[in-house]
């Protein structure tokens, strides 16, 4: 066979975010993982300078590798991030090559596992494999993911789930030292432990909402500006605390409950991991919980602004609370306003819990998902 008509298989994970909501973009602590639901693709080179892609249900993309500057039409598209990750390696050196590669995916766009940063790493992964010589590391792809969606899609994400795509497993991870951040990989089986990891579809897309998600960091780094620094992590939560007088009159109010979201969600998911590393899965839940309250009460990622009729969210959390009880644990999950809640349900109480979500939710709303160990990689 030759190598033109080769087919290489790629697979690169979603992801969930176990602890560390909204966290990362201020250089915080996350506790995220792969999932068992994955973006792959069927690659074959083509002999041109263009890359397409063919996305089960939506139109083909191209990107011409003679033009990887930012395209302002672009934004917000596919075509933006495969743009920008191509444009990443080939400013570090890499000699690319056209190709085709048929994409298929199990992580549903908007459904909050983070489909975007299972392309991406599925992009850089097929880039690193096949131009460049294997030569970055998980942590280097998930960085020009990163830098594909801010600059290119033009969305300010943060880097926890592109890292957790790529890296695999259970992961926490410190961006105190963004360009470095340090990973470390967590041994624990919910399953084990009696509780499944459900990832609730709310039914509202989160895919239009990037204005929402923009404005948790537009106000947090209003905080940030006004002891001239660049994110939160760079400012003690005392001195924040003893500048509350002066600040409550220099920045909106829900950029002050948003900044201590950051400082006591930052806190709370180390010690999840610290939990998780003694096995005491009664206080994870417990934090799980109270990062759920935080969500909804300081960083307000739950309903879109202005919203009163379409509250989807809001409406599956109180779904959780009721049926689970005060057994397990809910919460928001990931960017928040739409997409999906998690859910940690005790097995005894699963097919009643999924019967009562699908009741309201519809059918397939409620996935049990298990983690997976591979991040991006080559199927051989």
């Amino acid at each position: 066979m030759t190598q033109e008509t080769k087919i290489y298989r790629f697979s690169a994970p979603g992801r969930t975010e176990l602890g560390g909501n909204h966290t990362d973009h201020q250089r915080g602590c996350v506790l995220a993982a792969a999932v068992d639901l994955e973006t792959v693709a069927e690659v074959t080179l083509n002999g041109s300078e263009v890359i397409r892609i063919c996305s089960d249900g939506y139109p083909e993309v191209e990107v011409e590798l003679s033009n990887l500057q930012v395209r302002e039409s672009e934004k917000n598209t596919t075509a933006a991030l495969v743009r920008g990750v191509a444009a990443s390696f080939a400013q570090r050196g890499a000699k690319l090559q056209g190709f085709d590669a048929a994409v298929h995916s199990t992580v549903l766009p908007g459904s909050g596992l983070s489909s975007s940063a299972a392309f991406e790493v599925l992009m850089g992964t097929i880039l690193n494999q096949l131009f460049f010589d294997s030569s970055m590391t998980p942590a280097e792809i998930a960085q020009i993911g990163q830098y594909a969606e801010n600059v290119y899609f033009g969305k300010p994400c943060g880097l926890m789930d592109q890292m957790a795509s790529s890296v695999g497993g259970m992961v926490f991870i410190d961006f105190a030292q963004p360009s470095c951040p340090v990973v470390e990989r967590i041994d624990f089986d919910f399953a084990a432990a009696g509780h499944a990891l459900c990832i609730i579809d709310t039914g509202a897309d989160h895919a239009e909402l990037t204005g929402e998600y923009a404005a948790i960091t537009q106000e947090l780094r209003a905080v940030s500006a006004f002891f001239g620094k660049e994110v939160l992590r760079q400012i003690p939560y005392e001195e924040f605390l003893a500048s509350l007088p002066k600040l409550h009159n220099a920045v909106p109010d829900r950029a002050i409950l948003r900044a201590m979201h950051f400082y006591q969600e930052n806190q709370r998911v180390q010690k999840q991991a610290e939990a998780l590393r003694a096995g005491d899965f009664d206080a994870f839940l417990h934090l799980v919980k109270e990062s759920g309250r935080s969500s909804w009460m300081y960083l307000q990622n739950i309903t879109p602004t202005g919203a009163v009729e379409q509250q989807a969210v809001a409406l599956t959390l109180a779904l959780c609370d009721t049926l689970l009880a005060g057994r397990g644990a809910y919460r928001v999950h990931g960017g928040g306003f739409a997409g999906t809640v998690q859910a940690y349900v005790p097995q005894e109480l699963l097919a009643q819990f999924r019967t009562g979500i699908e009741a309201v939710l519809g059918q397939g709303s409620c996935h049990v998902l298990t983690v997976r160990k591979q991040g991006g990689t080559i199927v051989e």
